[in-house]
């Protein structure tokens, strides 16, 4: 039953990330040809900022998750209720807070907006504010009033059933923009009618787990359950400021188009790293299991497997990302309404971005086992640093380099976190030298500069339409996937078997269970 669901949730989950990607490409694209930069510059610089929800909800949805999985093993629907009342309870209290943060956001963010200049269209007090509020509420509904219910259907892995309603929401709010701005519709209008799509989530999941759970509202919340949630916190402000810092720096020192510069290279690369995770999400809990039952050597194996997966999937897929980011965002910015007044093609800002983000999904194995064994504490004075250091070098930088700046800030942060990650691990939890990270970045570097060396000798010329540009990518990928494969053959030959038998043997043992249950009921 359980592999099951995993392998369903693991199928829709992929699903709803290809259809997040792809719609995230088209309504971007649209916003820059028929209105520009400025405005695709803007609402993705208050997006990305209302993102501090996630701060105002941060350690709740750990700290209930975990508390939910016994009451839901042991069908006791009175415990799921009573965490279930706490956490909405908990929720209620927050949404107030960040009613009243939107109001007091919306008011002062338009002062920090930087114009394009003479030529540019100037955003008044007003317009601005009144666009923060409409995406702001789009936010408000779409986290705190389904936010609940989407951690019951964690809890109880039934993450495919929030994946395929987030994969109708995300359609629907593309279709409703793609109409609105064809038919000439303002900024305002676009966004109020992301708005009403998105609010379409929460209530179809709020729907469907009050029938499937039968929630007693009556049980009196359970407020110890979540006592921890403060435990976390602090490592989730960090780790918001981390991820928030790029864009909050361009847009205080740079114009509002250089943060649409950065978004449409942003949406690659963490689009790309999203895809990645989807193929790792719920390792964690394995390896908290093999922690709890002390069993070392099956840590020990797993971890390289766990390597192995993360490192090859990361070399090949931001390899043929690294070749072939110019040309797609080339082919991405034609067309746009003021593509004259900033330049998308930034080679260095680029590269400097892809391999910053590789080092993201480098980290992945090692924040995954020490969060498995629940060190937060012990890990976050590195979480403050890496914050600090990416907004102090990104602010010195960002003067002097613009974009790059902002990147090479992040890089450095990255790169501090990823060695304190794998250092804390190595040296506190499974004691192996930390050559094993460094042999594989190491590798890593070959790999990618291999790819991109060869990506040069092909001298493709610029391509001229989508088309063109899919089948040099297709000959790029070939190409990483021969080198990045043969460096496991060469390197990690015993490992890249022990995968392959291992996926094998899950694979068939699904085939063959579901054979005999066939054969069983004729």
């Amino acid at each position: 039953m359980r592999s099951r669901k995993a392998l369903m949730n693991t199928m829709a989950a992929i699903l709803y990330e290809m259809t997040a990607i792809i719609c995230g490409f088209i309504v971007p694209k649209l916003i820059l040809d028929t209105l520009g930069s400025q405005y695709n510059g803007l609402t993705s610089s208050i997006t990305q900022f209302l993102g501090y929800v996630s701060l105002m909800r941060a350690g709740i949805g750990g700290v209930t998750r975990a508390a939910l999985y016994k009451p839901l093993a042991h069908n006791d629907m009175e415990g799921v209720s009573a965490i279930v009342n706490a956490t909405e309870k908990f929720l209620k209290r927050v949404s107030v807070i960040f009613a009243i943060s939107l109001v007091g956001f919306a008011c002062v963010y338009p002062f920090f907006v930087r114009q394009s200049g003479e030529n540019g269209e100037t955003f008044s007090w007003f317009f601005t504010f009144s666009l923060v509020l409409i995406i702001g509420i789009s936010t408000f509904v779409q986290y705190f009033f389904g936010l609940t219910y989407q951690m019951l259907l964690n809890s109880d892995q039934r993450q495919c059933v929030i994946s395929f309603v987030q994969i109708g929401t995300v359609i629907l709010n593309t279709v409703i923009a793609a109409v609105l701005l064809k038919l000439g519709a303002s900024i305002h209008i676009v966004k109020l009618g992301s708005a009403v799509a998105f609010s379409l989530n929460p209530i179809v999941i709020n729907l469907y787990a009050r029938k499937k759970y039968k929630i007693n509202k009556k049980i009196p919340p359970n407020n110890d359950a979540i006592k921890d949630r403060w435990d976390c916190f602090g490592l989730q402000v960090a780790n918001f400021v981390n991820a928030n810092t790029d864009m909050f720096i361009l847009t205080l020192f740079c114009r509002i188009e250089i943060v649409s510069v950065y978004t449409v290279y942003y949406m690659v690369t963490s689009g790309i790293r999203k895809f990645i995770m989807t193929f790792v999400n719920g390792i964690g809990a394995a390896f908290g299991n093999m922690f709890a039952k002390k069993e070392m050597d099956a840590v020990h194996e797993n971890l390289r497997l766990f390597e192995l997966i993360t490192f090859s999937m990361t070399n090949f897929l931001f390899s043929v990302t690294g070749s072939m980011i110019l040309s797609f965002v080339g082919i991405y910015s034609t067309g746009i309404k003021d593509a004259g007044a900033v330049d998308y093609i930034q080679p260095a800002f680029a590269f400097v971005l892809v391999i910053g983000t590789m080092f993201m999904a480098y980290r992945i194995p090692y924040q995954t086992v020490v969060e498995a064994v629940g060190h937060f504490r012990q890990t976050r004075n590195g979480a403050f640093f890496e914050a600090i250091m990416n907004i102090t070098v990104s602010v010195v930088l960002v003067i002097f380099f613009g974009l790059i700046g902002v990147a090479v800030g992040t890089l450095c942060a990255t790169v501090f976190r990823t060695f304190q990650y794998a250092t804390y691990m190595s040296k506190n939890l499974v004691k192996r030298s930390l050559w094993f990270l460094i042999k594989r970045l190491i590798l890593s570097a070959a790999d990618f500069l291999i790819v991109i060396a060869f990506s040069f000798a092909m001298h493709f010329d610029s391509p001229s339409g989508y088309m063109q540009w899919i089948v040099q990518s297709l000959i790029m990928s070939f190409a990483a996937g021969i080198v990045v494969f043969g460096t496991e053959i060469i390197f990690y030959n015993k490992d890249l078997k022990l995968t392959i038998k291992k996926i094998k043997g899950a694979v068939f043992k699904k085939f063959k269970k579901k054979k005999k249950t066939a054969d069983t009921a004729s």
